[in-house]
């Protein structure tokens, strides 16, 4: 856009939005400008074929297009390319519209897609397709029986000129010491013919790479081929495209064939099959003197091989090997269908070199062999009557129905057969099979660009089978955006360089995403270019949504895990700093005062036993034991708010009955829906001067009293565990303890065993206390008990009170 006045600060805020809108316009005046400039090209290019062909509008249209698809050109080119033919002077063309020519045909085309059939497919009836141009040349062939390689070269040019955009044929043979000989050539002038008339034995030269390799030379970037070959002919402005094909046949190889295109760009598949198929039906007009110097037996059998290679049935050539006498002693497979098999699963060529006693061992002294011995010895033909063959297949053994029909052929044997039973049953295990795996198997016939679905695959696709099965074409549309560019470059190992895929990829459908699985190998002819290509699609939507949802339910693991291993480490230091010492040994109120601690061994969670031991402001000692219901954070809070407010509550002088009660309702009250923390507590104080103890309990299990060898649980008085009820009583008990007690207050994983009475949790602890005390072991009495207990699931907390003996 050009410059405003003032623009660069100084025009108000008008003149710019005016400056815009004039921008704007400007712009959308070139655009329709362009428009109306493309349209007369378009319409100036139907009027000629119009006036040339005497066709409607609409047809003249539709010509362009076809040849515009036909040749890879834009619609506009091939429109600037009509008006360019229509030129004056004698070449046709006038110097603007043949330098206009020139810079359509040089402009590069658009990347071919993978996905285009034609780059693939080898016939399909199409007006010019490769089938109807290989026919034409082998009409061509016939029709003049030249061995004239000009000659050759001129119909190979008149047979791909049009539909290829092959320019020019150049035919070399090997002369003396290893250089080229020019010896046919279509296309090129006279002058350029005895520039490049003889070629010396000098490397960087593609035609005599592709004699030496026996491979095929594509020449498809002019400026990496021109560095690294002599490029023989005019400058690659002229063919920016080249192959160099050796003619096979014979060894070594003695003749190579140019091709030279006026378009640029890689040879797709399509072409690549094509211009081999021409040149091996050249091979032998082409060899020298027109004849081959194998040995005429080879040549027969390679002849049937190639014949045996166009059979859709099962077919082997059979060679009888005699004895000294004279007597057939086996027969050796010298050619082999595909469809062949033989018991251990080899196929096709795999059986060629082999022996019909290694490859079909029972068929010895039946009759089989029989009518093979009869027709080599009278000629007929032999027409065997169905007969049962027995098979193992998997490791079972399966019985089969067969005829074989033997015919001689020289002194060898021709021997077809047809396996009558096998269709249906294995069509049903087929079938059985594809449902059961989601799977279903798909075919293309690149000859006759056919494309083969089962039943499953349609399943697979969600596609109703009315509408027949998919083509390339129409799978990017199908196709995730991101699954694109690797299926593309799958399919063009398998259609374009014959490589076997197995490939994952995704497409959606009306029922949503689908996930899916190709498995697909080609099919190469005897040039290894794919002609065939065969596999199966599976559907693994299913297997990647439990995938997904089992990565998921590990993700919400991993999550769930760190949660409570975090819950855990702060519970954990709560519980520290609640309980500092797991085990503690303290004079208080004249009494020794023994506490133990041990958390539970296993799990994550922390536990919600706790004590308390501490001296009242009267010179009373308060004695507490308490167990919160559950584990973690809940219990560990839970644990805090009873054990800080029952401290409070009994230095303040409340009556131990009256905390419980307030304890319960402090529960109650805090409860979150319907769901309340409960607990049991055993509450106890001491008076020094009397040595008696006032105690009450919430639910909690009775202290243990061990005095002059015995022990006895102390009767408990009323008391439901707190947060049971708002209407709880809690009762109140006295006891007198004696010089020389000892009173236990413990929770109850001190006694719990899994599927046990608590009673006889209870006696075992009553027995072993009183043992250790008469085995004089009472000294650290609370760590001694819980030490005894391996392997706890709950944690387990003794307070021992000692009364000393009196002095």
């Amino acid at each position: 856009m050009e410059a405003l006045p003032g623009a660069d600060g100084g025009a108000t805020p008008e003149t710019l939005a005016l400056a815009k809108v004039v921008s704007r316009l400007r712009a959308e005046v070139v655009d329709l400008e362009a428009v109306v400039s493309m349209t007369a090209v378009l319409e100036r290019a139907k009027g000629i074929l119009m006036a040339r062909a005497g066709v409607t509008p609409e047809a003249a249209y539709q010509a362009l297009l076809a040849s515009a698809d036909r040749h890879r050109r834009t619609l506009m080119e091939e429109c600037w390319i009509v008006q360019g033919r229509t030129g004056t002077g004698e070449s046709g063309e006038s110097a603007p519209q043949a330098a206009e020519r020139a810079a359509a045909a040089a402009m590069p085309g658009p990347e071919p897609s993978p996905f285009d059939t034609n780059g693939y497919a080898v016939g399909g009836g199409r007006p010019t397709g490769p089938a109807q141009l290989l026919a034409g040349l082998v009409q061509g062939l016939a029709r003049t029986g030249t061995r004239d390689p000009n000659r050759i070269a001129e119909l190979l040019l008149a047979v791909l000129g049009e539909a290829e955009d092959v320019g020019a044929v150049m035919v070399y043979t090997v002369a003396t010491a290893g250089s080229l000989e020019l010896a046919g050539h279509a296309g090129v002038d006279e002058a350029l013919a005895r520039q490049w008339s003889h070629v010396p034995p000098v490397s960087g030269v593609a035609a005599m790479e592709a004699i030496v390799t026996r491979e095929a030379v594509w020449l498809e970037e002019p400026e990496r081929d021109a560095a690294r070959y002599l490029l023989i002919g005019e400058p690659p402005d002229r063919w920016p495209s080249r192959a160099w094909l050796p003619v096979l046949g014979g060894r070594p190889v003695s003749a190579v064939v140019g091709f030279f295109r006026t378009r640029p760009g890689p040879f797709d598949a399509r072409t690549r099959i094509l211009l081999k198929r021409a040149v091996r039906l050249c091979s032998g007009p082409l060899r020298e003197d027109g004849t081959d110097r194998r040995d005429p037996a080879q040549q027969d059998v390679e002849a049937i091989q190639a014949l045996l290679d166009a059979l859709a049935a099962p077919a082997v050539l059979l060679t009888p090997l005699r004895s000294q006498t004279g007597e057939v002693e086996d027969y050796r497979i010298d050619a082999a269908a595909q469809q062949a098999r033989d018991v251990a699963g080899r196929q096709g060529k795999d059986l060629v070199g082999r022996k019909i006693l290694e490859t079909y061992p029972t068929v010895a002294g039946s009759d089989l062999w029989e009518g093979y011995l009869g027709t080599l010895a009278t000629g007929m033909v032999y027409e065997g009557e169905p007969f049962t063959y027995e098979e193992v297949t998997a490791g079972v053994p399966q019985q089969s129905v067969y005829s074989v029909r033997a015919s001689r052929l020289g002194e060898r044997l021709v021997v077809s057969w047809i396996r009558h039973d096998a269709s249906d049953r294995e069509s049903r295990r087929l079938d059985d099979m594809q449902r059961l795996g989601n799977l279903g198997w798909a075919g293309w016939n690149l000859m006759t660009d056919t494309i083969t679905w089962s039943d499953q695959v349609y399943t697979v696709f969600d596609r109703d089978p009315a509408l027949g099965p998919m083509r390339l074409e129409e799978l990017p549309e199908h196709l995730l955006a991101e699954d694109l560019p690797r299926l593309g470059a799958a399919v063009q190992r398998l259609l374009g360089d014959g490589a076997p895929i197995d490939q994952y990829f995704r497409i959606t459908t009306e029922h949503g995403v689908r996930h899916l699985r190709i498995v697909a190998e080609a099919q190469r002819d005897a040039d290894g270019s794919p002609v065939e290509v065969h596999g199966f699609f599976q559907d693994l939507t299913a297997l990647r949504g439990a995938e997904q949802a089992l990565r998921e339910s590990e993700r919400a693991n991993l999550v769930q895990r760190g949660m409570l291993k975090a819950e855990r480490a702060l519970g954990v230091h709560l519980q520290d700093t609640l309980l500092p010492i797991s085990e503690l040994s303290l004079e208080l109120a004249g009494l020794r005062v023994d506490v133990a601690y041990v958390p539970a061994e296993k799990g994550l969670n922390v536990g919600g036993d706790w004590y308390s031991a501490i001296e009242l402001p009267d010179d009373c000692a308060l004695f507490v034991v308490g167990d919160v219901a559950g584990h973690g954070l809940p219990a560990v809070g839970t644990m805090a708010q009873l054990r800080f407010t029952a401290k409070g509550m009994a230095i303040t002088g409340s009556p131990l009955s009256d905390v419980l009660a307030r304890l319960n309702k402090l529960l109650l009250h805090t409860a979150k829906g319907n769901q309340c923390a409960t607990a049991t507590m055993m509450m106890g104080r001491y008076q020094p001067r009397t040595r008696r103890l006032t105690w009450v309990r919430a639910g909690h299990l009775p202290p243990l009293l061990i005095r002059g060898g015995e022990a006895t649980f102390l009767p408990q008085p009323e008391g439901t565990l707190l947060g049971a009820a708002f209407e709880s009583v809690y009762g109140q008990e006295v006891t007198d303890l004696l010089p020389g007690d000892h009173l236990l207050l413990y929770t109850d994983g001190l006694v719990e065993e899994p599927r046990e009475d608590i009673e006889a949790g209870l006696a075992r602890l009553s027995d072993t206390a009183v043992r250790l005390v008469q085995e004089g072991r009472s000294d650290m009495l609370a760590k001694t008990l819980a030490g005894l207990r391996p392997g706890n699931r709950d944690d387990i907390c003794v307070l021992e009170i000692h009364v000393p003996d009196a002095p």
